[in-house]
């Protein structure tokens, strides 16, 4: 599904299915792209779970939304040049499909790293 930034939240939409819905954070969106989901395909007796639906957002949309993933950061963990990555983040530049593999490695990397720190508080 792709994934647009609107004024009051965001939006989703299915190239090959009349699949369409919205949301005010992107938790929400996805959970409401899943029920829409369901709901067309239910008469076809099509069993969904959230892995099946794949989500695609711009660079730009992505980093204004995790603004706590910095990019200048990202850059340095993926060895990117920092400056390349935020001309892709700010639209000036478009990455090529194995730039793209490259940033989408990173931030699952750092997804991946985030999911296993458990956080204490000292005495």
């Amino acid at each position: 599904m792709m994934v647009e930034k609107t004024d009051s939240g965001f939006s989703a939409y299915a190239d090959n299915y009349p699949i369409y819905t919205t949301g005010k954070t992107i938790p929400e969106l996805i959970n409401n792209a899943f029920e829409a989901a369901e709901l067309y395909f239910e008469s076809d007796n099509i069993q969904l779970s959230h892995r099946d639906i794949k989500f695609e957002v711009d660079f730009q949309q992505f980093f204004q939304y995790y603004k706590v993933l910095n990019a200048k950061f990202l850059a340095e963990k993926i060895g990117m040049n920092p400056t390349l990555l935020s001309q892709y983040v700010q639209g000036h530049k478009k990455p090529s499909a194995k730039q793209t593999n490259k940033i989408l490695t990173g931030i699952h990397q750092i997804g991946q790293e985030l999911s296993g720190i458990n956080l204490f508080q000292r005495p």
